[in-house]
């Protein structure tokens, strides 16, 4: 579930010309992903990118159960010991108009099973988006993160967005140093210890 922000954003005009983008790495990933886009990992396995749908249910709350608690704990800012049904369910069921989600599936095995998910949660009237990514453990390090992240922020710069952000805890060094490499900027949150706000102005 998403943590309220420990600020208030100002938003910006919306019909101000947006600042160039600073980071050119995001240059190939303009739109949001079609249903079903092929992506390598960087040891030749490929899963398909495609939005979340609400059959994916009992899939994510497969994946979780595969999530070590750390992990868990690293996305959520708490320990889960499971995903409840009625979260499963909310979180594959999105409102298009605030919300934008999205799976790499492994049709490899029956069932298929997911290996990441990530999400924007959408606040129009400051101008910007919230994300969160996460990548089954045993997936990691093969570039899928990085892949996520590139299309969330496509997404929002389709959107006319002007700021993507997120909290990470301090000791989750992976999400911070792949949001340094992809142009995020890093802040710690007031009366949070731990937890720092990272932002890509778009």
């Amino acid at each position: 579930m998403p943590i309220q922000p420990a600020v208030d954003f100002a938003s910006p005009t919306r019909n101000a010309p947006l600042p160039p983008r600073s980071n050119q790495r995001f240059a190939r990933s303009e739109a949001a992903p079609v249903s079903g886009e092929p992506v390598a990992t960087r040891d030749g396995r490929v899963l398909q990118l495609r939005t979340i749908e609400p059959g994916d249910v009992a899939a994510l709350r497969r994946c979780f159960t595969r999530l070590p608690a750390e992990d868990i704990r690293r996305r959520f800012m708490h320990t889960l010991t499971e995903l409840p049904e009625p979260m499963a369910q909310r979180l594959c069921h999105i409102d298009p108009a605030t919300e934008a989600a999205y799976v790499l599936a492994d049709d490899t095995v029956a069932p298929a099973e997911l290996r990441g998910v990530g999400r924007v949660f959408i606040d129009e009237a400051a101008d910007s988006a919230e994300f969160s990514v996460l990548v089954e453990r045993d997936w990691t390090r093969l570039g899928l993160g990085a892949e996520l992240m590139r299309h969330l922020v496509a997404t929002c710069r389709a959107r006319g967005l002007a700021e993507l952000w997120g909290y990470v805890l301090v000791e989750n060094r992976p999400m911070l140093r792949l949001c340094s490499e992809l142009g995020f900027t890093s802040r710690m949150v007031p009366d949070e210890p731990g937890v720092a706000q990272i932002t890509l102005r778009l």
